[in-house]
């Protein structure tokens, strides 16, 4: 039999609810607990809609992971989880184990990681998992077994629709962004390369290693530009690439979904 696993990207949903509420309330009680609310009607439509055989909601831990160690800039500029929902996330956590559902986080690892870890394991047993997120960044993980859903478009990503959308298939996009960076990382990539350059020098030298071992051609400024900052698109594409490895302490059988507790 072929298991399901949804894996939720906990804080893409709950902040995303609470900004709302947060607007809406003057009250930050009532912000709270209509976000709480709000948080668990939206997990039991998510088992509903997709009728998993596991579930887990992944925490960030909003401690500096190890990327932190490499790029001290990185995330500099992102608005910080505010204090007051960071306090009372420990209660959503509590409300989701009533409806039967676990609760992952650590210390040491982004919830990105662990999410990653968490798909891969699935893929590579031939199970299915479902990734409920925004973040584009889960892009690099979808194959036939692992599909992207957001929660707030009602909408489903897989590989092929990556593909269409970006003219790239899943397994280059981490050297695309190494190239063009991500904004909202704080992740700079390589200066004067841009997304069409760097589509362009995916589609001609097949991958950025492919472009740094290429001969040195005058003539193909970008490629130049690439390999004159080596490190950087490196270090880039470090950043970028999910972990899939992390050691987990649990098995499948932990996450299996039986209703209420």
């Amino acid at each position: 039999m072929i298991s399901t696993l949804l894996i939720i990207d906990a804080m893409n949903l709950i902040r995303r609810i609470y900004a709302i509420q947060e607007k809406q309330h003057a009250n930050i009680n009532k912000a709270l607990e209509i976000t709480t609310a709000t948080a668990c009607n939206a997990l039991q439509k998510l088992i509903h809609l997709h009728k998993p055989t596991h579930v887990i909601c992944v925490f960030d831990s909003h401690a500096k992971s190890w990327r932190h160690q490499l790029y001290a800039q990185y995330k500099q500029g992102r608005k910080p989880i505010p204090e007051a929902l960071k306090a009372h996330l420990e209660n959503i956590q509590d409300s989701f184990f009533e409806l039967g559902v676990e609760s992952l986080v650590t210390e040491t690892d982004e919830a990105d990681d662990l999410i990653s870890t968490l798909s891969t394991k699935m893929s590579l047993n031939g199970q299915k998992s479902i990734i409920v997120s925004t973040d584009k960044g889960f892009y690099q993980l979808l194959n036939q077994h692992t599909l992207l859903y957001d929660y707030f478009q009602n909408s489903y990503t897989d590989a092929g629709r990556v593909l269409n959308e970006m003219s790239l298939p899943v397994q280059k996009l981490t050297d695309f962004w190494a190239m063009t960076g991500i904004s909202s990382s704080a992740i700079k990539g390589v200066e004067g390369v841009g997304g069409k350059g760097a589509l362009l020098l995916l589609h001609e030298y097949g991958s950025l290693q492919g472009i740094l071992e290429s001969p040195n051609n005058e003539k193909d400024k970008r490629a130049l530009k690439v390999k004159n900052n080596q490190q950087v698109a490196l270090l880039s594409k470090q950043l970028v690439t999910l972990k899939t490895d992390i050691p987990l302490g649990f098995n499948l059988q932990d996450l299996r979904y039986t209703s209420s507790r």
